[in-house]
C-alpha cells in the first residue's frame, strides 16, 4: 500500500497554529509508519485557498497517483476542501480508482468498515441538506409569485412590470385565456397561433407571427405555475 499524502496552507499564519506544512507531514508519516505503508509519496500546496479542488495542482497530482489499495492521507478534511461537496467528489474519485480515504484529524478511515459507515452517513447528511436549500428556495420562490413579486428572468406573457411587482397586462390576458380554451377544444399547436394571430394579438417581441414553439413555451410556464400554486 501507498500512503498518498496531501498538505496544504492558504496562509502565513497557519505556520503557527498547529496545521503548518511540517505538523502535518509527520503526521501523516506517523500513520504510514502504524499502517505498514511500503512506500510513502507527499504532495503539498502552499498558498492555496482550499475552496476549489481543481486549481491545486498538488492535489490532481495526489489523485493521479492513487491506485487500488492507496490511501490518500491529509491531516483534516479542511485541508482536503472546505465544502462536504467537494469532499465527497474527492472521496469518489478515489473510490473509482480503489483507493481509500483517510483524514486523521476527523478518524475517518475509509480502509475500515467503520469508516466507511461514516462517510457514508456524511453523504445522506449532505443530500439532505442540498434537498432542504432547494426546497426553501422553491417555497421561496412560490411566495414571491403569490405576492406578484418578479423573481428573476423574463417578465411572462400576461404580465407586465410596475415597480418592481408584477401586474396582470389585460391584452395579453385575453390572448392567454384563449390559448387555453383552445387546446381545451383539442386545437393543436400551430391551430393556436393561426387564431392569435386572426384576432390580432401580438406576441411579447411585438411580432403578428405565432410561432408554435412560442405558444408552447407560454402554455408550458402556465402549467408549472399552476402545478406549484396547487402544492403551495
Amino acid at each position: 500500500m501507498k500512503a498518498i499524502g496531501y498538505c496544504r496552507v492558504s496562509t502565513e499564519g497557519q505556520a503557527v497554529d498547529g496545521v503548518s506544512m511540517d505538523a502535518q507531514e509527520a503526521k501523516i508519516r506517523a500513520w504510514a509508519e502504524l499502517n505498514n505503508a511500503d512506500e510513502v509519496l507527499l504532495f503539498t500546496d502552499a498558498g492555496i485557498s482550499g475552496k476549489r479542488a481543481d486549481n491545486r495542482p498538488a492535489l490532481q497530482d495526489a489523485l493521479k497517483a492513487a491506485s487500488r489499495g492507496d490511501a490518500l492521507v491529509v491531516y483534516s478534511l479542511s485541508r482536503l476542501a472546505r465544502s462536504t461537496k467537494d469532499t465527497l467528489a474527492i472521496a469518489e474519485a478515489l473510490d473509482r480508482r480503489g483507493a481509500d480515504l483517510v483524514s486523521l484529524s476527523e478518524r475517518i478511515d475509509t480502509t475500515t468498515a467503520a469508516g466507511k459507515m461514516v462517510f457514508r452517513m456524511l453523504a445522506v447528511l449532505s443530500e439532505f441538506e442540498r434537498d432542504q436549500v432547494s426546497e426553501r428556495t422553491r417555497f421561496a420562490l412560490r411566495y414571491k409569485r403569490s405576492a406578484g413579486e418578479k423573481t428573476g428572468g423574463a417578465v411572462p406573457y400576461g404580465f407586465r412590470l410596475e415597480d418592481g411587482h408584477l401586474v396582470e397586462d389585460a391584452n395579453e390576458q385575453k390572448a392567454v385565456a384563449l390559448m387555453l380554451k383552445l387546446r381545451t377544444d383539442g386545437a393543436t399547436l400551430r391551430e393556436i397561433g393561426t387564431r392569435l394571430e386572426a384576432d390580432g394579438y401580438l406576441t411579447r417581441s411585438g411580432l403578428s407571427r405565432w410561432h408554435p414553439k412560442v405558444v408552447a413555451a407560454i402554455l408550458k410556464r402556465i402549467d408549472r405555475d399552476q402545478a406549484e400554486r396547487a402544492t403551495a
